[in-house]
């Protein structure tokens, strides 16, 4: 039998753009997924990692969450919605609500757990998919985001990250492959930063035993589909099948341009040509427009009166302006007031300025751009390391990274202790 399911990543729920709240264009998203699941009835919805932007969300963003899952298993009451924590979620609490996931026929796996004889817990992470007569038609096998803690110590094949992961993959593959029969689907779903992907300037960096992204080779060939969460931009890596669904919203201004889309996959096992595993975009309409504005400051100016008028009264609805302008001269002090005044009433949100300077005049043709917004943990440690007279070093920037998710994890098993 056919398996259908929709795949869908990094939500980011509760996140804050520029102080801005995006709650009502997660609102319109989930809106309109609830009506794709409505008219398509798939077998499954899988949630690729990153479900909150934060891994303490405020309590409406976690609303939001739960509630579409009621929603969601009201128009589709035999849908599974398997979901998986991501680097910017925490696992342990979104694991704490099982009982409640289990009404909507909902599982999410948030961690790597140990079984009784102190080994990696494989039933966890593979979850079988039923059709509506409670036929299992896949399974899913469920990777969330690997925290070095959580996948090392097994046996001496997981002494470090990079054998872990492979000693994982490894495992959970072979054990798929001997619980399915030739009429089931194998999917995998991980959150990871896999090599040869596009990113943006939104996605934090993964590194895991001082590596940032990991190899498609630890997908075998059994692999029917595999739906990736963690970078934005939707795209295949490799080979048609593996897949990032990507973010359903712009979550930077340097994401104006993607099509954000869910990815819609039918996968018939019996069948052992190209038709086999066959997918679909479908796009997801953007609620609340961005622009990027840049120039010179009159053509700025221009730019910015050029733009559509007319009034939005919710301002959550309003649009967001983000401007990189360029002068040899020092700009008026009341600049930011020229911007507002030039843009049409009641429309946009100026979020963001920026300004780039010519470095001299005998070599105008170099800009180089001031950057005004907050620094990362990442940006302040470079700048510390720099200001002490060291020159820049990867692999002590991953060092360093690396140090940040361990003070993350600690952090956040403190919180939930």
């Amino acid at each position: 039998m056919t398996v259908r399911f929709l795949h869908t990543s990094d939500w980011h729920l509760g996140q804050f753009f520029y102080n801005h709240s995006r709650q009502y264009e997660h609102e319109q998203f989930l809106a309109w997924l609830l009506v794709q699941i409505k008219e398509k009835q798939p077998h499954a919805l899988l949630i690729a990692g990153d479900i909150f932007d934060v891994i303490n969300p405020a309590s409406a963003a976690q609303k939001q969450l739960y509630q579409f899952l009621a929603n969601a298993h009201k128009l589709a009451p035999h849908m599974q919605t398997l979901m998986i924590a991501g680097n910017h979620d925490s696992g342990y609490r979104i694991e704490q609500v099982e009982p409640l996931l289990e009404k909507y026929h909902a599982k999410t796996v948030g961690v790597i757990h140990k079984n009784e004889l102190g080994q990696i817990d494989l039933d966890r992470l593979l979850i079988p998919i039923y059709d509506a007569q409670k036929n299992i038609i896949a399974w899913c096998l469920s990777l969330p985001f690997l925290r070095p803690a959580e996948i090392t110590g097994f046996n001496e094949q997981t002494n470090n990250s990079q054998n872990a992961i492979a000693y994982l993959h490894q495992q959970v593959i072979s054990e798929a492959r001997k619980r399915k029969t030739d009429n089931q689907a194998l999917i995998l779903m991980s959150h990871a930063h896999m090599q040869g992907g596009e990113t943006s300037d939104s996605e934090r960096p993964i590194i895991i035993g001082n590596e940032e992204a990991l190899s498609t080779t630890l997908f075998e060939d059994s692999i029917d589909y595999v739906a990736l969460g963690h970078l934005h931009k939707p795209q295949k890596v490799g080979q048609e099948h593996i897949r990032y669904s990507g973010s359903p919203i712009p979550l930077s201004f340097s994401e104006i341009n993607y099509k954000h889309q869910i990815v819609e996959v039918n996968i018939d096992p019996l069948k052992t040509d190209e038709s086999r595993v066959s997918f679909e975009s479908v796009f997801i309409p953007r609620s609340v427009q961005l622009h990027k504005i840049k120039g010179e400051l009159n053509e700025v100016l221009a730019k910015l009166k050029a733009l559509a008028s007319g009034e939005i009264e919710n301002i959550e609805q309003r649009e967001y302006v983000d401007i990189e302008y360029h002068t040899d001269v020092p700009p008026p002090p009341n600049l930011r007031q020229q911007f507002e005044d030039a843009l049409p009433k009641s429309r946009y949100r100026l979020v963001r300025i920026s300004r780039q300077y010519f470095a001299s005049e005998k070599n105008s043709d170099e800009i180089t751009p001031i950057n005004l917004e907050p620094p990362t943990p990442e940006k302040l440690f470079q700048q510390l390391w720099e200001k002490n007279g060291y020159t820049n070093d990867d692999a002590v920037l991953k060092d360093f990274l690396s140090l940040l998710h361990e003070a993350e994890k600690t952090l956040e098993n403190e919180h939930d202790a």
